[in-house]
């Protein structure tokens, strides 16, 4: 069985069988793998707590073959954040931001940017930033590095050229992927959600700027509500299921309005 050594973030962990635990990793060498620790649960465990959640740490397994499941032999603590475990907003955030690349990307698929942001984006709010700005900012990163970025700048459906022009309404559809044009607006019947020209333009710079300052962006009000509501959405579809909520102290059982308006 070969031995694999790389950095690696937990996303999650779940019991299995009476001490055991699987564990699924987001690695810088091999992305995203899943391994069971044997004997993590016993209270003299040798992995201590380098398998919760939010974890940085140098993990060793081992590749059984014809197995998609490791073996999980060593993993050092490099980072904790402690304020993800202590506030519950920090915590939400950071779940989401597990949960999103969790869903979207593939077993054994590497891209070091993504291990590189989902972890810029953990010490960010380990660092204190608005919770619920970094956790959209950083959904927001995560979904262009995994080839789900949003389109803005064509239909995408037709692929033609477009932009919010006149200071006019761009129609945001989760189905689609993206910006919706008038001809296609008409000739489809999926609902779709209006972003003002500020929304598009924020969004836009979102998707271009790196994981290092994308925490210089602010927005509030109009802006940040649409941008939520859009995303929220468009994570939805992506990921094939409801992720829990970002806000979930606020959230609410009803269909969110997002997904209503045409």
């Amino acid at each position: 069985m070969p031995l694999l050594k790389t950095p690696a973030i937990t996303l999650k962990s779940r019991k299995w069988g009476e001490a055991d635990r699987i564990v699924t990793f987001y690695t810088l060498r091999f992305g995203k793998l899943r391994g069971v620790a044997r004997g993590a649960r016993r209270m003299k465990s040798r992995f201590g707590s380098a398998l919760e959640p939010f974890v940085s740490c140098d993990l060793n397994l081992f590749e059984k073959p014809n197995d998609t499941l490791h073996r999980v032999s060593q993993a050092d603590i490099t980072e904790t954040f402690p304020a993800l475990r202590e506030d519950l907003a920090l915590m939400a955030g950071a779940a989401r931001m597990s949960n999103l690349v969790a869903a979207i990307t593939v077993d054994g698929d590497p891209a070091p940017k993504i291990f590189e942001t989902l972890l810029r984006g953990f010490r960010s709010l380990n660092e204190g930033y608005d919770p619920g700005m970094t956790t959209l900012l950083f959904q927001i990163k995560l979904l262009g590095l995994t080839g789900f970025r949003p389109q803005t700048d064509h239909c995408a459906v037709c692929g033609q050229g477009m932009g919010v022009q006149g200071g006019g309404l761009g129609r945001f559809s989760a189905q689609a992927g993206g910006l919706v044009c008038d001809g296609c607006t008409r000739r489809r019947s999926e609902r779709y959600l209006f972003l003002a020209p500020g929304s598009l333009a924020f969004l836009q710079q979102a998707l271009r700027m790196t994981p290092e300052v994308l925490n210089r962006l602010k927005a509030n009000g109009q802006v940040r509500s649409e941008l939520e509501m859009a995303i929220e959405a468009y994570v939805t579809v992506v990921a094939g299921k409801r992720l829990p909520p970002v806000d979930f102290l606020a959230a609410e059982a009803c269909e969110p309005d997002y997904a209503l308006k045409r």
